[in-house]
């Protein structure tokens, strides 16, 4: 008889309502890959795009979404060392698969967990500190420089927020949607809070060297008006759509001010960097060197209420999905 799961599917792409929670077959790790009993999932903004329909027709109906777990391996394919068995590790499972009981993954993109360090805090940092790690250095960041996070509430945004500051900068300014939120940020690093148009009751910083965007959108031209003179500008995500299409004029506009802009993502960079850098937030995370930012633990049939969260733009941190 075949063995089954629970998994959260979705059936309709647009609203929340349209993920159900159904029985599905247990996969079997094929070669090269490895089957991991979940204990925590990671709610990304990237699988809120995907079942919006953002992307389009390139993902199936009845697709399981998720990408980020963390959890026991428990059995392997071919090709694939027998000793990951029985081991607490991160993994990335593509762009779907991670909500459910059990869940697939590469066994080049496993990572050991630290004893010290719990499956759901692995979820919060594991991809999002890993991002605004490279895309800090993407930027060519160096001490003393003043750096913008425009969407700063979010998994990714606090951990460039603390990265920033470690690796000496200036000035720390956010962009956030509350007062609340941004004396959360503040704590964690944050020098400057601005509204999520950039503006402050009292703007310090007109322009800075650094801006990492998650959130891209109709105002992304707005923000590289803010750059300083060779100023440069990294888009990580489009949490709010793309760019215009015309939003590279702005940059020849201006010229003479030297001013970069570049995409990241986390593709590009070789397997073994991404792993040696996923190592060292998790042990920046044991020494309270990072602060993973847990906005709710909720049960797996709880998925649809998670991404309304995400649609209402109230998450500060990650939801932590647990079968």
């Amino acid at each position: 008889m075949e063995k089954m799961m629970r998994a959260v599917v979705i059936q309709e792409f647009g609203d929340p309502s349209g993920m159900a929670i159904i029985e599905v077959p247990v996969p079997t790790p094929e070669a090269n890959h490895a089957l991991i009993r979940v204990e925590a999932i990671g709610v990304g903004g990237v699988d809120a795009v995907i079942r919006r329909g953002t992307l389009g027709a390139s993902f199936p109906i009845g697709m399981v979404p998720g990408s980020e777990v963390s959890g026991t391996v428990v059995a392997v394919g071919e090709n694939v060392d027998p000793s990951w068995i029985g081991r607490r590790v991160w993994a990335f499972t593509g762009t779907d698969g991670g909500y459910a009981e059990l869940a697939v993954a590469l066994a080049s993109e496993l990572v050991p967990l630290p004893a010290a360090l719990t499956s759901i805090e692995a979820v919060t940092l594991g991809s999002a500190a890993t991002v605004a790690h490279f895309a800090l250095a993407h930027a060519h960041f160096s001490a003393g420089e003043s750096v913008l996070v425009r969407g700063a509430a979010g998994s990714i945004g606090i951990a460039t927020v603390e990265l920033a500051r470690r690796g000496g900068a200036k000035v720390v300014a956010v962009t956030t949607s509350s007062v609340d939120r941004g004396r959360k940020l503040r704590k964690l690093g944050a020098t400057e809070v601005l509204d999520r148009a950039g503006k402050g009751d009292s703007i310090i910083s007109e322009s800075f060297d650094v801006i990492i965007d998650v959130v891209g959108g109709a105002d992304v031209p707005a923000f590289m008006d803010r750059l300083a003179p060779n100023g440069r500008m990294i888009l990580v995500g489009a949490v709010a759509g793309f760019p215009p299409a015309d939003f590279g004029t702005r940059l020849t506009q201006a010229f003479q001010q030297s001013r970069s802009f570049a995409t990241f993502s986390l593709a590009s960079i070789p397997t073994e960097q991404r792993d040696a850098a996923r190592i060292d937030m998790f042990e920046a995370a044991t020494r309270g060197e990072l602060h993973p930012a847990i906005h709710a633990v909720m049960p797996l049939d709880q998925a649809p209420e998670a991404h309304r969260q995400m649609d209402l733009g109230v998450v500060f941190g990650r939801i932590v999905l647990t079968p």
